[in-house]
C-alpha cells in the first residue's frame, strides 16, 4: 500500500507513470476474470515502474551535482576575475575560438600535453627486468669503474719528441734566442714579412690597447662588436673586391663553422681528398653527403660533378651542391687550378667554398690570394675564407663574399654567434698589415726571391727529399722521394721518425725548422675518407727579413742535415 501511494505521488510529476497507474487500475478490475495473465502483466508493469523511479532518482542526483558544479565554477570565475590580466586572457580565448576554432583545439591539446609532461616522472617506474643491487654490490661497481682518458696516451716516440722541443725566449723574429742561450735562424714561424718586428705596427697596437683594452669580452652583434671590427671587415672586402666580409675570432674555427652554416643534411659536398683538418671537421658537422675527388685532379672532379648532376636530374626536391677546396693546400703546399674549378662550377651549377687560409696575403702581386694570382674574379667564388693570423701577424679569420652570404652567418654560424668578438688590437693590426701589403709590393717580391734561393739549395740538389710546394708559397714542404720510401719500405711512422731526426740535426747546426704534425692516423682517417693520409713532411717557413745569403746558408745546412740523417740510417741498417 505504501509503495502504491509513492507511485501515485510520482505519477503527478511523470506522465508515463500516470499511464502505468491507469493501466494498473484497469488490471485490478479484470483480475477475477484472468488471474494468470493479469499477474504476469502486473509484474512486468511493476518492473517498468521501478526502473522509471530509479531513473528519476538518478536524474535528481545529477541535477544536484550540476547545481553544485555550477556553484563551484561561479566561485572559481569570481576568483579568476580578480587575477590581473584575466579579462585580456578571456577575450583572447573568445576571439581565438570565433576566428579559428581549430587553432584553439590544437592549443588545448598542447596545453594538456604540457601539463602531462610536467606531472609525469622523468623515468619509467615500471621497467621490466630491473635488478635491484645491494649496497655492497653498488660500492664494488663504483670502485671498479675507470673513466676513459680525455686524450690518448703519448707514445714513446711522442714523449721523446716533446722533451726535445726547443723553448724560445723573447719575441719571435728571423733570429730567435733559445732557453739554452743559443741564437738560431728561425725558419719555423709564420712571420713571413717580419711584421712582428715592425715599429709602425707595434706603436699602433699599443695605442689601440690603451683605447679599447685587451678584449671586448662579449659576443658579436651585442656589446662585442666595435667600430674597428666593422672597419676591418670593410677593409678586407675592399681589398679582395667582394660585396661583404665577416670577421671571426679564431682562424681554425672559421671554415669549420662556415661549412655547416650553409650545408645541411641532404646536401652534397664534393671535396678534395687533401683538405686540412679544419675543413674535415666542418664537413663532419654539416652531416651532408660527402664525395671526394683525387687531389687537384680536375678531370676526377668533373666526373664527380657529372655523376651528382645525373643523379639529381629527375629529383623532386632541389639539393644544394658545393665544392670545397683550398687555395694553397696545408698538407701538400701546392695550389688549386681555380680557373678550371670556376668553369666546372658554372657548368654543373655548384657553389664553391674556397679556403685561402694559407694563400691570402701570400699569392698574387699584392697578396690578394689565389684569385689575384690566377686572374679570377673574386665574385665568381661564392665564399672566400681566410686567416688573419698567418702572414698578417694578427689573429682571427674571415669569410668574404656576397652580402647575403655574410649576413646569413651573423645568425647561423656557431663560431661567430657563440664566441667572444675578436680583440680590437688584432682587428686594427690586420687592417694595418693589409695597408702595408698594398702600399709596399716589394715586401712580397723580397719574399719570393728568398723562396727561390731556398728552393735552389734543396729540391734539385738533394737526393732524399722533394718539394711539392707552389713556387710562391713561403711554406716549403719537403717530403721523402717516392723511390727512397719504396727502396727502404718506409711506413708513415718510419718517415715521421726520420724527419724528426732531421729537425733535431738541423737545430744542432743553428737552424730552427719543424715538420707537419697531424692527428694519429688511427683517429684522423675515417671510413668515408677512403685511402687519404697526410704525407709526413718537413716544414720550412721562408721569411723576407733574412738576406739572400742567410737563406742560402740555411738551405745548405738543412740539406746537409738531411743527408747526414739518411746516410746514418743506411749505415745502421747495413750494420
Amino acid at each position: 500500500m505504501q509503495f502504491r501511494h509513492s507511485i501515485d505521488g510520482l505519477s503527478t510529476q511523470n506522465p508515463s507513470l500516470t499511464l502505468l497507474t491507469q493501466s494498473l487500475s484497469r488490471t485490478r478490475k479484470t483480475a477475477t476474470r484472468r488471474p494468470k495473465d493479469i499477474a504476469r502483466r502486473r509484474a512486468s508493469q511493476f518492473i517498468h515502474i521501478k526502473a522509471i523511479v530509479e531513473y528519476d532518482r538518478k536524474e535528481m542526483e545529477l541535477d544536484a551535482l550540476q547545481a553544485r558544479l555550477g556553484d563551484i565554477l561561479e566561485q572559481a570565475s569570481l576568483y579568476f576575475h580578480k587575477v590581473p590580466g584575466s579579462a585580456v586572457f578571456i577575450r583572447y580565448i573568445q576571439s581565438s575560438y570565433q576566428n579559428d576554432p581549430v587553432r584553439s583545439a590544437i592549443e588545448l591539446v598542447l596545453l594538456l600535453f604540457f601539463i602531462r609532461y610536467l606531472l609525469s616522472p622523468s623515468y619509467s617506474t615500471h621497467k621490466q627486468n630491473y635488478v635491484k643491487l645491494r649496497e655492497d654490490e653498488i660500492d664494488e661497481l663504483i670502485d671498479e669503474w675507470q673513466p676513459e682518458p680525455l686524450v690518448a696516451e703519448q707514445t714513446a716516440f711522442e714523449v721523446t719528441e716533446t722533451e726535445r722541443l726547443p723553448v724560445l725566449v723573447g719575441p719571435t723574429g728571423p733570429k730567435s734566442k733559445l732557453a739554452n742561450g743559443r741564437t738560431v735562424t728561425n725558419l719555423a714561424s709564420y712571420n713571413f714579412y717580419n711584421f712582428n718586428g715592425n715599429d709602425q705596427i707595434q706603436e699602433k697596437a699599443i695605442q689601440v690597447l690603451r683605447t679599447y683594452g685587451v678584449g671586448p669580452c662579449g659576443p658579436p652583434q651585442f656589446y662585442g662588436t666595435q667600430d674597428v671590427h666593422m672597419k676591418t671587415e670593410a677593409d678586407i672586402a675592399a681589398y679582395l673586391g667582394t660585396e661583404g666580409c665577416i670577421v671571426y675570432a679564431q682562424a681554425f674555427s672559421t671554415i669549420s663553422s662556415v661549412i655547416p652554416s650553409f650545408c645541411k643534411r641532404g646536401d652534397v659536398i664534393i671535396a678534395d681528398r687533401n683538405v686540412n683538418f679544419s675543413i674535415r671537421k666542418g664537413l663532419e658537422q654539416s652531416r651532408s653527403t660527402i664525395r671526394w675527388f683525387e687531389h687537384n685532379d680536375m678531370d676526377d672532379l668533373e666526373a664527380a660533378m657529372r655523376a651528382v648532376a645525373k643523379e639529381q636530374a629527375n629529383a623532386k626536391k632541389l639539393t644544394r651542391r658545393f665544392v670545397v677546396t683550398e687555395g694553397l693546400f696545408e698538407l701538400s703546399g701546392d695550389s688549386s687550378d681555380l680557373p678550371r674549378l670556376v668553369e666546372l662550377k658554372e657548368k654543373y651549377k655548384f657553389r664553391v667554398i674556397l679556403d685561402e687560409t694559407w694563400s691570402f696575403g701570400v699569392l698574387g702581386r699584392t697578396g690578394r690570394g689565389i684569385t689575384e694570382a690566377q686572374n679570377v674574379d673574386p665574385q665568381q667564388v661564392d665564399m672566400i675564407i681566410g686567416s688573419l693570423a698567418g702572414p698578417l701577424c694578427a689573429g682571427g679569420g674571415f669569410c668574404a663574399g656576397p652580402k647575403d652570404v655574410v649576413e646569413h652567418q651573423r645568425i647561423t654560424s656557431s663560431a661567430y654567434t657563440f664566441s667572444a668578438a675578436l680583440p680590437a688590437m688584432l682587428a686594427v693590426i690586420a687592417s694595418e698589415t693589409l695597408n702595408l701589403l698594398q702600399s709596399n709590393p716589394e715586401i712580397l717580391s723580397q719574399s719570393r726571391e728568398n723562396i727561390k734561393a731556398m728552393k735552389a739549395q734543396l729540391d734539385p740538389r738533394s737526393d732524399w727529399v722533394i718539394s711539392p710546394s707552389d713556387p710562391e708559397n713561403p711554406i716549403m714542404l719537403l717530403t721523402l722521394k717516392p723511390e727512397v720510401v719504396a727502396a727502404r719500405k718506409l711506413g708513415l711512422e718510419d718517415q715521421e721518425r726520420i724527419l724528426s731526426d732531421c729537425v733535431e740535426e738541423t737545430l744542432a747546426n743553428g737552424v730552427l725548422i719543424t715538420r707537419t704534425k697531424t692527428m694519429p692516423y688511427a683517429h684522423a682517417i675515417k671510413p668515408k675518407d677512403g685511402s687519404w693520409f697526410a704525407q709526413p713532411a718537413l716544414r720550412i717557413c721562408v721569411t723576407s727579413a733574412l738576406s739572400k745569403k742567410d737563406i742560402e746558408k740555411a738551405g745548405v745546412t738543412i740539406r746537409h742535415a738531411i743527408t747526414k740523417v739518411m746516410t746514418r740510417k743506411t749505415s745502421n741498417k747495413a750494420a
